[in-house]
């Protein structure tokens, strides 16, 4: 069998084994340590041949986070159909326990504003841009301010004639 094996690789090239498929279509493959037809070493390593062989096409989340623990050395087994599906509908509960709890929360703050527990919170706005030449500039205010040590007088202006 080794012989085989042997004739095989300096035919064809490295010997990969396939591990697995998960549920997007990636192709996960081990390929244990072997010499190549010139003699050179090549260490064992894990790798992933992914639907989506194109780059810009990959997306976050395109490697179940299982196979991607496999394929980093993280795990040393890789993982069985039981487990991601285990793992898949833990993940399901998890969110909808989430969703449930801020649901909670929304109708309560809801009732602790109309009760008047809680104040409600402060629309607050700035008025213009940062990059506009007026910004950051005090207007003038018919309400006097007040801060520590200082106090600024509200400014007068005249009633405008009808």
């Amino acid at each position: 069998m080794n012989r085989v094996a042997g004739a095989l690789r300096r035919t064809f090239g490295l010997i990969r084994e396939h591990v697995g498929t998960d549920h997007l279509g990636n192709k996960y493959y081990f390929v244990p340590e072997q010499k190549t037809w010139t003699g050179r070493l090549v260490r064992a390593k894990r790798m992933v041949e992914a639907a989506n062989p194109t780059e810009y096409e990959y997306m976050e989340g395109s490697i179940p986070m299982e196979w991607d623990a496999w394929i980093r050395g993280r795990r040393k087994e890789p993982p069985s159909i039981e487990e991601l599906l285990k793992n898949e509908s833990y993940r399901e509960q998890i969110k909808l326990k989430a969703k449930e709890v801020e649901e909670q929360d929304l109708a309560r703050q809801a009732k602790e504003y109309e009760e008047g527990l809680v104040a409600t919170p402060l629309k607050t706005t700035a008025k213009g841009h940062a990059a506009a030449t007026s910004f950051g500039k005090e207007e003038l205010s018919e309400d006097p301010s007040s801060t520590a040590n200082t106090f600024q007088p509200g400014s007068w202006l005249p009633n405008p004639k009808k």
